[in-house]
């Protein structure tokens, strides 16, 4: 029995429009927070005084050193990126720990013993956001030591080449750039599913910490038979595809409208459209954390009846043993 992205796509639009007022007032209202802060910080290093701010500056600077001390090719490219996404990190770090993971908690709270959601329970709600804040801080860890792993074997790698006389050019640097971003990227997607998987599985079952994070490698091994590793990444591209979708109309319709001297105007009923945005941006944050409940239970499911039906086969044999003697 494999797992089917349709299946649990349908289902969690349905229990999302059967229970459509709890998930966008309780729920998106929690992650609106986040969620704006999110695009504000996005769409702001995409302007040229921002990202020539000290601060970026900084961790550019510090990242071209690192690369530079290690050998590794020069990229502005990829020094930039990877300084816009460490300054974003840190600067919604707050939001994160707060709404992101309150609102998490209120959709893992309303879906967690049936699908119509209850009435909300401060006292039920707290014991699921203390499991998540710890398993979340695991996860930035688990986060941390991934790309410190793949940029470390990376530079082993550029080194390596080095050392058997590959003279450095663009033909090497290129395939070198190329193989480690496939493999940097299959690596952070996995990841990126583990975290998500951890999360639902300490908001769930109520234990947080770095145990969450085994028991969702465990749950990813586990059903590799079972088509659970493409089910996950399936549900990961298009819910990420849709909140990239908001991301680029909040970036035409705010940004540069925002920054245009002629619509000075307007700000008011620009300023009205870019907290609806945000808000659709959240209500999607809350459609995810819908699909990584059902997408956990299914996975719960399809591995306790692997373990039911192996069971009698097992039963059969040892009987079988115990006439024989």
């Amino acid at each position: 029995m494999a797992i089917r992205a349709s299946k649990i796509l349908r289902r969690s639009i349905f229990t999302f429009l059967q229970n459509y007022q709890y998930f966008t007032t309780t729920a998106a209202f929690l992650a609106f927070p986040f969620a704006a802060s999110l695009l504000l910080f996005r769409s702001s290093f995409l302007i040229p005084a921002a990202s020539s701010s000290s601060f970026l500056r900084l961790i550019q600077a510090r990242i071209h050193s690192l690369f530079h001390a290690a050998g590794f090719p020069p990229s502005s490219i990829l020094e930039a990126k990877i300084s816009q996404t460490i300054s974003i990190s840190l600067l919604a770090a707050p939001f994160t720990i707060s709404s992101y993971l309150f609102s998490k908690a209120s959709v893992i709270h309303a879906l967690r013993d049936q699908e119509r959601p209850k009435k909300p329970s401060f006292s039920g709600f707290f014991e699921i956001c203390r499991p998540l804040i710890h398993t979340h801080l695991c996860n930035s860890l688990v986060t941390l030591a991934v790309n410190s792993t793949c940029f470390s074997l990376m530079f082993i790698a550029v080194n390596f080449a080095d050392g058997l006389g590959f003279s450095s050019s663009l033909g090497r640097d290129m395939v070198l750039s190329a193989t480690g971003a496939v493999g940097f990227s299959i690596v952070l997607a996995n990841s990126f599913i583990i975290c998500n998987l951890a999360l639902i599985i300490s908001g769930m079952e109520k234990n947080g910490g770095m145990i969450s994070a085994l028991k969702a490698c465990s749950l990813m091994v586990k059903g590799r038979r079972s088509c659970i590793v493409p089910t996950a990444l399936s549900l990961a591209v298009q819910a990420n595809a849709a909140l990239a979708a908001v991301e680029v109309l909040f970036q035409y319709r705010i940004v540069v409208r925002a920054y245009d001297d002629d619509a000075g105007s307007g700000v008011l009923y620009v300023a009205l459209e870019g907290m609806f945005i945000a808000y659709l941006y959240a209500v999607l944050l809350v459609i995810d954390t819908i699909f990584g409940c059902f997408f956990f239970t299914d996975c719960r499911l399809i591995i306790q009846d692997e373990k039911r039906l192996s069971k009698p086969f097992l039963t059969e044999i040892d009987y079988q043993e115990c006439n024989d003697c």
